[in-house]
């Protein structure tokens, strides 16, 4: 009981969790706010479109390029510490961002945007991995930190759309900077410190290796999704790959690698982080078709469209919430298989959706209120399977997953779903259509309503009908396809993760989890931590 008592946190580390949820809220607050200004830096910077591309793409470059070296920097120096100097770069390229003069001046202050956000989400999760030492008490701050993405989404385009209303367009960049100064100010006081007591020094040729790795294959990734088989980007591809490959084989031979590839001989991890990956990559196709349904087909403007996702979004708040309080009666291996077959049963709705909207919105909240379990149990899994000095680097490995796991989705299910769309648009627009539309028809969803407006009504109307009877079947595909493969994706928690119990629950029959899966009894035991792993945490 003693042990138990001290695990708890108490209200300095919640009030702390609130100076972390900041630098998340604003990171998902920032990707929804620049995409509703694009159309008004088009006009004051004249960014082409090439250029309105990087300005996007930048930062997700650089965040997932930085996130293994990011998290291993705040596991050596200190978290709380990576965490201020993140957030004091962040706010001073939004500041830069927001008084760009040219394209090449907004994309650089993205890049160092991008930088800094790959230090925020490896030190606010490893900082929670720290203050939540409790299994339940953790689950729930991971549960909130989740939330805090889906909270950005609802209210970052309705904050974005009514700044780019009143005020010009660089404002949106600037709400951040109040947030970040207020975490610079509170974050001595509320947060601790913690430094890894082994760490050594950072090796800058695994650095140098990661970047060289990553960047490259997330680029050949998306621009091979987006404009089909190109010589460049597949052998930007295939570089990244064989760097890739030299990387593993330098941290195999390191003493104190910048990756410590240990952390993959646990099965539960493994399984955790494998599991994230194909959820963002499946259900962030998926949403990616669901939102231009809303405009394409169900002909919603833009404020519309929005209010369609906000079911979904507040679903997976809820789901978010509850889930962590769930994981202290339910197994995890019952609730995340369960909350993935919800979202199974959310895309088969999404089959059977014709040209209607409400149908969509259905699915899509059924699909985001089964989500919250493995965005939630599988974090705390990935940060809490692992020693106390290694969260740092587990936590830079579920976000990386993220990243790809988007990125490869498009790259596969979404250009399955792009090749559906084209087969069936191909042959079927009626003659009196021009045939600079038919092209644009042809080539996408967005391209035909764009070009539609400029029609005619009764030309208009003959473009639109067959292209999106195209599109909702290609949705229905990639829906079904993400449906089976998230299936299967249950199945495998089902199994591996059969033998844990719910959160502050000893193992069944008594005894200690197996012996190949130490780690795991960190996440799941609620003993005490060892005493040669305890954290060094220093109270300001």
């Amino acid at each position: 009981m003693t042990d138990d008592a001290q695990l708890k946190a108490g209200r300095r580390e919640w009030v702390g969790l609130a100076a972390l949820a900041l630098p998340t809220l604003l990171v998902s607050f920032d990707i929804f706010m620049l995409l509703l200004a694009l159309p008004h830096l088009s006009a004051s910077l004249h960014v082409t479109s090439t250029q309105q591309l990087w300005t996007v793409d930048i930062y997700g470059f650089m965040v997932a390029g930085f996130l293994v070296t990011m998290g291993n920097l705040g596991d050596r120096i200190g978290r709380r510490k990576l965490l201020l100097i993140g957030a004091a770069a962040f706010g001073v390229a939004s500041v830069i961002a927001a008084y760009s003069t040219s394209p090449g001046m907004l994309i650089a202050a993205r890049a160092v945007l991008g930088i800094a956000g790959a230090t925020l989400g490896p030190s606010t999760l490893s900082l929670i991995s720290n203050m939540f030492r409790d299994d339940k008490q953790r689950a729930t701050a991971i549960g909130i930190w989740a939330g805090c993405f889906s909270i950005g989404a609802i209210v970052g385009p309705i904050v974005g759309g009514f700044l780019l209303q009143h005020f010009w367009w660089g404002s949106v960049f600037l709400v951040g900077v109040p947030a970040m100064v207020l975490l610079l100010v509170v974050g001595p006081i509320l947060l601790p410190e913690y430094r890894s007591p082994q760490a050594g020094r950072i090796d800058l040729v695994s650095v140098v290796l990661s970047l060289a790795a990553i960047l490259p294959m997330i680029y050949g990734i998306k621009e091979l999704a987006r404009n089909g088989w190109e010589a460049v980007p597949a052998a930007a591809l295939v570089i990244g790959l064989i760097i890739g490959v030299v990387f593993v084989r330098r941290q195999r031979a390191l003493a104190d690698p910048l990756l410590d590839l240990r952390l993959f001989n646990n099965g539960i991890f493994n399984t955790a982080l494998t599991s994230m990956l194909f959820y963002s990559a499946l259900t962030g196709t998926t949403m990616l078709f669901v939102t231009q349904y809303f405009q394409s087909v169900a002909g919603l403007p833009p404020m519309q469209a929005g209010l369609g996702l906000l079911p979904g979004l507040v679903m997976g708040i809820i789901s978010t919430t509850v889930s962590p309080q769930l994981a202290g009666k339910v197994a995890p291996a019952r609730l995340v298989a369960g909350g993935l077959i919800l979202t199974v049963a959310g895309m088969v709705v999404l089959t059977q959706v014709d040209t209607g909207s409400i149908g969509m919105m259905i699915g899509f909240a059924v699909w985001c209120l089964g989500g919250g379990p493995l965005l939630t149990l599988g974090t705390g899994l990935v940060v809490g399977s692992v020693p106390p000095e290694k969260a740092g680097s587990a936590s830079s490995l579920g976000q990386i997953s993220n990243e790809f796991g988007y990125a490869l989705g498009i790259a596969t299910v979404g250009t399955i779903g792009t090749f559906v769309y084209r087969t069936q648009v191909e042959g079927t627009i009626p003659a009196s259509v021009p045939s600079g539309a038919v092209k644009a028809a042809e080539e996408s969803v967005a391209g035909a309503t764009a070009v539609a407006g400029s029609l005619p009504e009764q030309i208009a109307a003959a473009l639109l009908a067959p292209v999106r009877e195209a599109f909702t079947t290609g949705l229905h595909v990639v829906a079904a396809l993400s449906a089976l493969l998230l299936l299967g994706v249950a199945v495998v928690n089902a199994v591996v993760l059969r033998k844990l119990p719910p959160f502050g629950q000893p193992p069944a029959g008594g005894g200690e989890p197996q012996a190949e899966e130490p780690a795991a009894g960190e996440a799941q035991a609620s003993a005490a931590p060892d005493t040669e792993k305890a954290p060094v945490v220093q109270e300001v």
